[in-house]
């Protein structure tokens, strides 16, 4: 004969209860704990990739990524069955009860999305280790789909980000500054959307320190943050991207270090670095030095010419660069930029806001 099974637990006044339990109703109550599982994490799997969704349609407009949030949906409702759904206990549920002050706001879409991500992987890993007690192809099926959403994440991060690159005309590459931080929030005031932390000088304590802060500024304003030269301190920070000189790391290395998802440039001083550059997979590249500058001292000027050039053959964003300010910038536009990147221009400029708003506006104007 079976022997029954005691089970302890404490009622609602912390008394300790006992009740004596028959084998085949201790299988049913772990049965019943399992669906509850199964249940809450359908659920939180199917609301996350909504938002997600949500933002494909009306925040990118992508039909391809808008399809594949619906797909995965419809096959997460598929096995959301009534029998799994009549487990459900909400008012006895803790978990409920449950919340971190991270959760209660977003600094940006990105955060917004990347949290949601996160909350579809882990629902999907709880799915699949659960799923092998419900069904005999609930767990091979729920890995498949959660690999899935790592590759819809890394297309949608992708994407987003050379979506915005292509709309940015104008880029801030930094120079160490005391007001650094303060010049940066300044300009992304004025409607910058693309950031460069350079500093070639400073400790990797204190550039850790620099590059982690503007990261988090520019992603509270919606822009993207690259880091100069050091692919390890753009994976560390979180970085957009990064920037390689000449004298750097090749693309292809770098891109096997950062995914598909982030974003590379390369700087090029003539037609054969740019072709170069971009049969490598740049996803874009900055042309010059236009005009001489200290940030280049021991680089020669490249004029207009190579400007004109780039406007002709270069199908990525490329971005003039070198010596450009308020008082010539019309002058690189006509001859054919779309994009500048400036240095000097806003770092010392007493009124950075300004500065970028009136740099913006004749980069759209002559577009138009």
């Amino acid at each position: 004969m079976s022997k029954s099974v005691e089970i302890t637990s404490l009622n609602e006044s912390n008394n300790r209860v006992v009740v004596m339990v028959e084998p085949h109703s201790q299988k049913a109550q772990v049965q019943q704990v399992v669906y509850r599982i199964l249940d809450a994490n359908l659920d939180r799997a199917r609301e996350g990739l909504r938002i997600i969704e949500e933002w494909c349609r009306f925040g990118l407009n992508n039909a391809q990524l808008l399809g594949e949030c619906k797909y995965l949906r419809q096959e997460l409702a598929h096995w959301h069955t009534a029998e799994l759904r009549a487990a459900r206990d909400t008012p006895g549920d803790p978990g409920t009860e449950l919340t971190h002050p991270q959760e209660e706001q977003r600094s940006s879409i990105k955060a917004l999305l990347q949290a949601n991500f996160c909350r579809v992987q882990e629902a999907m890993r709880v799915l699949e280790e659960y799923g092998k007690l419900y069904h005999p192809n609930m767990g091979k099926a729920f890995k498949q789909m959660r690999y899935r959403v790592y590759t819809l994440e890394t297309s949608l991060m992708g994407y987003q980000r050379h979506q915005l690159l292509w709309r940015s005309h104008l880029y801030l590459v930094t120079s160490p500054s005391e007001t650094l931080l303060k010049t940066v929030e300044a300009s992304l005031k004025g409607g910058l959307t693309l950031v460069q932390y350079r500093d070639k000088t400073t400790d990797d304590t204190v550039r850790l320190e620099q590059a982690t802060k503007l990261r988090q500024l520019c992603h509270s304003y919606g822009a993207l943050f690259i880091v100069n030269d050091r692919v390890d301190l753009a994976l560390a920070v979180d970085a957009d991207g990064v920037h390689l000189g000449q004298e750097d790391m090749p693309i292809g290395m770098a891109r096997q270090l950062l995914g598909h998802q982030r974003l590379i440039g390369r700087s090029t001083t003539n037609a054969d670095q740019m072709q170069k550059a971009i049969a490598e997979g740049a996803d874009y590249i900055g042309v010059g030095p236009v005009y001489e500058t200290p940030t280049k001292a021991n680089k020669a000027a490249v004029g207009l010419e190579y400007v004109s050039y780039a406007a002709q053959n270069s199908a990525i964003p490329w971005f003039a660069i070198g010596g450009i300010d308020a008082n010539n910038i019309n002058d690189v536009i006509e001859a054919g930029a779309e994009r500048v990147a400036v240095v000097r221009a806003i770092i010392e400029a007493e009124q950075p806001t300004l500065v970028t708003q009136y740099l913006i506006s004749q980069l759209h104007r002559i577009k138009a």
